[in-house]
């Protein structure tokens, strides 16, 4: 969004994607929940307070996922890292609309995942108004979600595997509810080994596809 980096929630093997995609900044970071898949590579941020004269970055999320931050990483949880090349968090709720200026909004929503509460982020460039809904970890898309990513330019939506799962979207669900949103390209993401990716991605409709490693999108 403009010069603004986003990153969204940080996995174990964060660091490795980081150096791949040679992302040279993060601003702040949106956690969707604090499930470990999600939240366990941000210690890896380091890097970036270092880049920011060791000044925390702001980690917004909902109070489950600020919670899990403070457990997991008490030693960041401070305005400045208490020395040089540690990491610095300062958490932050995460509102219904965060302004973020020139560069844009992003909106968030209550998504179920299961017994767990997750956020869905839909985010709107400040310049060219086009839109990206985020919507990973869910069982559902609620109609508030719909109503907040309806002809989004970009979907990308939680679709794990052929069979049922309480905490998660099935792959026909996840193309149900990308053909109830109406956007331009959706992507399905959290896919498991259940996958066979050429096949099943040649199956779906036009405008779903599935995700892979190292996908750029230029929205």
């Amino acid at each position: 969004m403009g010069d603004l980096n986003i990153q969204v929630d940080a996995a174990p093997e964060f660091r490795l994607s980081a150096i791949e995609m040679r992302i040279p900044k993060v601003d702040l970071v949106l956690l969707t929940h604090g499930h470990a898949d999600h939240i366990q590579g941000f210690d890896d941020l380091r890097r970036y307070c270092e880049g920011r004269d060791g000044e925390a970055i702001p980690v917004y999320s909902n109070e489950d996922g600020l919670q899990r931050l403070k457990d997991i990483y008490p030693y960041a949880m401070r305005d400045k890292a208490v020395f040089k090349t540690y990491p610095a968090f300062r958490g932050l709720k995460m509102p219904e609309v965060l302004d973020l200026g020139d560069a844009g909004k992003v909106y968030s929503t209550v998504q179920d995942h299961g017994n767990f509460e997750t956020l869905g982020l839909v985010f709107e460039d400040g310049a060219s108004g086009k839109r990206f809904a985020y919507y990973t970890d869910c069982n559902s898309v609620s109609e508030e979600a719909e109503r907040l990513a309806k002809g989004a330019d970009v979907v990308v939506l939680d679709g794990l595997r052929p069979m049922s799962h309480p905490s998660h979207m099935t792959i026909d669900e996840a193309v149900e509810a990308a053909g109830r949103i109406g956007g331009k390209q959706s992507y399905l993401i959290h896919m498991t080994h259940h996958i066979d990716h050429e096949k099943v991605d040649t199956s779906l409709p036009d405008g779903v596809s599935l995700s892979y490693d190292g996908l750029v999108l230029d929205v």
